[in-house]
């Protein structure tokens, strides 16, 4: 039988001490799968409801065609096709494509034909992955066809332009108005390979541990940036890794399995249900772009549930880090969007040591759960380092992001907004902060914590005033 609730405590005190055992991520996982189910289906809807001026006649009719492939593809090969669809990129083009259906007509970005023909790439993908003979016309923008989970095929540069598309055997033939013919080839890791320079394909990523597929490192999807302009951490731009930023991930991405396993079994489990995709920014500006004094840029997006944005970072313990930052927050999204974990008040008066502005208490909750799991982390990994410059840096790391989680949490122990299903969350994360005073860090690295966020709250209090905790 299942539970009456929609988490049960056990597992709510799990992911309060930024945990979560296999079942208990499962459960977030198959929701958000659902939402995605239920989005795709919505936006079939909204086509064939749409006036003729946003979704005319013969556009409707390529919709019709694409669902029916998927569905063809799907009685071939059902947990290939899924893959597809639940890609992270996914997301955020179907809520674009939704929003060009029925939003205002005058909002900024891509219209409804680039959003609609995309969907033709979409289910293009989805056959080839389940392995389904086709012949298909696909629509080159801006000098770039995606076929979302696979790669793309570079044509001339700003041009549009319609692409004949056939897969039979294993083999696809990209053949476009004016251009040669590309051949590509499915590996058995469901990648395509072409010796064709004008193809780019995703490098898949070894899974953290054995079962699950590779994590897709995807520089070639569209909808990876934000098409309405420029945006924080330069998550607009969708210029792809060359040849040499992508061996550097490889070797970083394998360097950082190991220190994730320093952190615990929990991080690896997380890592393997959770990370579906790993997109990567362009760096920040600065002299450096990678080494001990690079800066880097990471994020998530809560409509591509599973991927995680960032720029190559410091080293590969840096990118573990990461890792163990964002997927936090991915963990968060997914629980608050499956029960209310506090009322909705957005009014922004909390100090939060990581941000000079202040917070609502949404965002406080997702900062000091991500600093939490961070801090736990780098004290794992000080633990276990046997280098004293690794020590040194786990215990740095830890101090900080201890001290900054433990300014935090008063005002969220305190709040009167948190509901119940949120108190059980909050007090986990009390637990997880009083347990890792079993191992403080070095006096040294303990003071120069406390210092910096004592300094940081007098600046935040100077520029804003005695307001919340």
């Amino acid at each position: 039988m299942p539970p009456t609730a929609p988490l049960p405590d056990r597992m709510l005190r799990e992911l309060g001490r930024t945990e979560g055992a296999a079942d208990t991520l499962d459960v977030l996982v198959r929701d958000q799968d659902t939402r995605r189910l239920l989005l795709l289906r919505a936006l079939l809807d909204a086509a064939g409801s749409a006036p003729a001026t946003r979704c005319p006649p013969r556009a409707l009719d390529r919709v019709h065609q694409d669902w029916a492939l998927l569905e063809r593809a799907e009685r071939a090969d059902r947990a290939a096709v899924r893959a597809t669809l639940l890609h992270p990129l996914v997301g955020p083009w179907a809520r674009r494509c939704l929003r060009a259906l029925t939003g205002p007509a005058a909002r900024p970005g891509p219209g409804p034909r680039a959003a609609l023909d995309h969907m033709s790439a979409l289910a293009a993908a989805a056959a080839i992955r389940a392995g389904l003979p086709f012949t298909t016309r696909l629509t080159a923008h801006h000098g770039l066809l995606a076929l979302p989970t696979l790669g793309a095929l570079h044509t001339a540069p700003g041009t549009t332009g319609t692409i004949t598309t056939t897969h039979r055997d294993g083999l696809l033939t990209l053949h476009g108005e004016t251009a040669r013919p590309l051949t590509a080839h499915v590996q058995p890791d469901g990648s395509l390979c072409s010796a064709d320079p004008r193809w780019l394909p995703v490098l898949p990523l070894p899974a953290a541990r054995p079962g699950p597929g590779p994590v897709p490192l995807d520089d070639t999807d569209p909808y990876r940036g934000d098409p309405d302009g420029p945006g924080p951490h330069g998550r607009h731009t969708i210029t792809p890794a060359d040849d040499q930023e992508r061996k550097t991930w490889i070797r970083f991405w394998t360097a950082a399995v190991p220190a994730l396993r320093t952190g615990g079994t929990h991080r690896l489990t997380e890592t393997a249900v959770l990370l579906r995709c790993l997109v990567p920014l362009a760096p920040p500006p600065g002299p450096a772009s990678t080494g001990p004094g690079a800066a880097q840029y990471s994020g998530t997006r809560r409509e591509a549930f599973g991927a995680v944005l960032s720029s190559l970072p410091a080293t590969p313990a840096h990118l573990a880090a990461t890792l163990v930052h964002e997927l936090q927050h991915t963990k968060l999204s997914a629980l608050a969007t499956l029960v209310p974990l506090h009322q909705n008040n957005p009014e922004p008066r909390h100090f939060a040591p990581w941000r000079p502005d202040p917070r609502p208490l949404d965002s406080l909750l997702q900062g000091t759960y991500a600093h939490l799991a961070i801090a736990d982390h780098w004290q794992r990994f000080a633990l276990a380092a046997r280098r004293t410059t690794h020590r040194d840096l786990g215990w740095a790391e830890h101090a900080r992001c201890r001290e900054q989680a433990e300014a935090a949490l008063p005002a969220l122990a305190g709040s009167a907004e948190l509901t119940r299903e949120g108190r059980v969350l909050v007090n986990g994360m009390i637990a997880l902060h009083h347990r890792m005073d079993d191992n403080p860090p070095p006096a040294g690295h303990l003071a120069r914590a406390r210092a910096y966020v004592a300094t940081t709250r007098v600046i935040w209090q100077q520029r804003h005033g005695p307001r919340g905790p």
